[in-house]
Formats: C-alpha cells, structure tokens, sequence
C-alpha cells in the first residue's frame, strides 16, 4: 500500500481523538454500521470512555497523512487457553478508500500487536449479509468459530442493556441501599 501509514492511536493526541470520532461516525452513517450518525452525546463521552476502558487498542490507517482507517479493539481472556485475546470491535475503511488493500493492513497491524501480547486469537463480529468485509476477513484467516465438531458452528448474540433507573453493586444489593439480595 503506497502512502500508508498503520499506527497505535494516542487518545491524548488531539488529531488522534478526532480521527478516531470522524472514522467511528463515518462507521456508524455506513448501511453496515448503524445506518445514522452517532448521538451527539455518544460523540461526547467516546474519546473519554475509550480512554477510560483499560483494554482498549487502536489503529489508525492514515493515507498521505489523512485518517482514513480504524480498528478498535478490545483485550479479553480464553479460559480455555488461558492466554488473552484481542477482539476487533470496530473495524472501518472510508469507502473512496475502499479496494486499496486498507482493511487487511488494519487486520495485519492488529494482528502484529496480538502476537505482541502473546494473544492466542482474534474475533470479531460481521453482519451477515458484509460480503466485502467477509471476503476480507477470510483473506486474512478468519473463519467462523466452532470449538467442537459435534457442538456445531459459535453464533454471537447479544443482549441491548437500556441504563438502569438503579445502579446494582457486585454483590447484588441496589445502590444507595442496604442489604438487599438477588433472586
């Protein structure tokens, strides 16, 4: 990739911060992200909260000096392996970058940084019906998951949380009160 650059995002880097808003919001307008831009009050807490979150990893594909690129990416924890693994959360191209070979660089960045952390896997996430991302992730190794044969193929599901009117602390008793059990 001529003029491409893949780095580690420094989230106390202004132009870093911005770029990581810009490509997250592009990601989000795309019909394969969310379809709308982000919340203005998610594009306020972003930086911060990806700042705060002690896992967090991210790279910046910037070609001829503009962002045009993101892999953000989360540390997490095999069990059965007992060794970390790093999941690709986000992963986007700006689509007049699209073709040039930019997304399979990001995987190839993350991957290096994974290795680094003596990661025993990658995941991610891609609607179904992706196929370019899913060309893409093939050509980079990924297959879909399936620990043992007679369990059949991993599914990924998820659950929408709305924020709780009550906050719970870790041993179940409702913020601001006492006692208090779970059922």
């Amino acid at each position: 990739m001529q003029d491409v650059d893949f780095v580690k995002a420094d989230l106390s880097r202004t132009e870093h911060q911005r770029a990581v808003l810009d490509l997250i919001d592009a990601y989000s307008c795309d019909p394969m992200g969310d379809g709308k831009p982000l919340a203005s009050d998610v594009r306020a807490r972003l930086v911060d909260g990806l700042r705060e979150h002690p896992t967090t990893l991210i790279i910046l594909a910037f070609k001829s000096g503009e962002p045009v690129g993101v892999a953000v990416c989360f540390r997490g924890f095999s069990t059965f392996a007992a060794r970390p693994l790093l999941n690709i959360h986000d992963l986007n191209v700006l689509p007049a970058y699209r073709g040039l070979g930019i997304g399979r660089g990001l995987i190839a960045a993350v991957e290096a940084k994974a290795r680094e952390l003596d990661c025993c896997k990658l995941s991610l996430e891609v609607q179904e019906n992706n196929q370019r991302a899913r060309r893409t992730y093939a050509a980079s190794g990924f297959m879909q998951a399936q620990y043992e044969s007679k369990a059949g193929n991993v599914l990924f599901l998820t659950k929408r949380l709305e924020r709780p009117a009550l906050s719970f602390d870790l041993d179940g008793a409702e913020g601001g009160g006492e006692g208090g059990g779970v059922d």
